[in-house]
């Protein structure tokens, strides 16, 4: 699965994979793709520095990536405080009642929720950035559009490739002209922050808008065949996420949430902004439910409605309250239906690689 982009990153198969866990993106890159850690949970310098420094004694020497959520648009003199403050009472109380509806137990006295929303401050991601470009990293990944430009030549610099998902031809046209290195066609089918369009119909239309910059096409790619569909469609590589979360180096803290992935069907997802405002596909529970329900207050915009429920989804996952436990996850979820390593997930999209290509072959009459 080697592309011209692979090549240029010097890893054996072009795949990248996004996760949040270290040891994740430590195997992913040790199987010859290229581990992506997400940076928006890492709120103190201290402790990005802590994991990058253990993936740079776990990769085997082997290229690996960083994810930050660094907003377009800069916001001068907000604090986290400002932004509470303007969060309704009438929301509050929803999230009170809802809670209380499932008997969901408050925090131990003076134990804080383990998730904020904080990563679209500008101050955290030039923090954790500042902290990721002491190591060698190989990209750098933004989530909410073009990193700002002094960031794109910060990268450059360092010989560092940029890349930002766009869920439109119209914002991949817009990160090309930003400078960004890679385009991430990510379509509605992917889990967290997406758009409306499908990965099938998005990809290629990506690929042409912003040619000759290398594409990778994400959202509902879970096998070796979707794989070689994405680099038929001209994409140089894919971008890969919800699979690995039922991984055994995964650390999702709750098995109660691990058995409800490995249960779950592609059906069972939703595009809800339950959890930070912004839609964002994840799997459908009585809370997603309860936010999306025309009876109720509706969520707020990005980033109230984060700070909004950060305490209540610690407490949700924490006492492991099932009809209310959930996580951001893509439509492959419904090929997750076991527990596997990092490397058996390899083994499995590069087998299933080589078969797809065998049948096209076959097809085209070619041995």
């Amino acid at each position: 699965m080697e592309t011209e982009l692979s090549k240029q990153l010097g890893i054996e198969h072009a795949v990248f994979g996004f996760t949040p866990f270290p040891a994740v993106a430590a195997a992913i890159s040790r199987a010859g793709g290229l581990g992506v850690l997400g940076a928006v949970r890492y709120t103190a310098p201290d402790a990005l520095e802590r994991d990058l420094e253990w993936m740079q004694q776990h990769t085997g020497g082997k290229p690996y990536g960083l994810d930050v959520v660094m907003p377009a648009k800069k916001v001068e003199g907000v604090t986290e405080a400002d932004v509470e403050a303007m969060i309704p009472q009438g929301h509050r109380r929803f999230v009170r009642e809802t809670l209380a509806k499932y008997g969901v137990p408050e925090l131990p006295e003076g134990e804080a929720s383990g998730w904020r929303v904080t990563g679209w401050m500008e101050q955290v991601a030039r923090s954790q950035l500042d902290v990721a470009f002491d190591y060698p990293i190989r990209l750098l990944a933004n989530a909410l559009g073009s990193p700002p430009p002094d960031v794109v030549e910060r990268a450059r610099g360092r010989g560092v490739l940029t890349a930002a998902l766009a869920g439109s031809a119209k914002h991949a046209r817009r990160h090309a002209e930003a400078g960004i290195d890679v385009v991430v066609a990510q379509g509605c089918e992917a889990g967290g922050h997406t758009g409306e369009i499908a990965t099938m119909v998005l990809t290629p239309e990506v690929v042409d808008a912003v040619d000759p910059l290398p594409v990778l096409a994400a959202g509902g790619i879970g096998s070796g065949a979707q794989i070689a569909a994405g680099l038929a469609l001209g994409a140089q590589g894919v971008w890969l996420g919800s699979i690995w979360l039922t991984t055994t180096e995964a650390d999702l803290h709750s098995r109660a949430l691990t058995r409800k992935l490995l249960a779950a069907g592609s059906g069972d997802t939703v595009r809800s902004r339950a959890l930070t405002g912004k839609p964002a596909r994840q799997l459908r529970t009585a809370w997603t439910d309860a936010w999306d329900d025309p009876g109720g207050p509706g969520a707020l915009p990005m980033p109230l409605q984060g700070l909004l429920v950060a305490e209540a989804l610690s407490r949700i996952q924490k006492y492991e309250t099932g009809p209310l436990l959930g996580t951001p996850v893509g439509q492959i979820v419904g090929r997750m239906t076991s527990e596997r390593s990092v490397r058996e997930v390899f083994d499995d999209l590069t087998r299933g690689f080589e078969r797809a290509v065998d049948r096209i072959n076959r097809i085209a009459g070619r041995s």
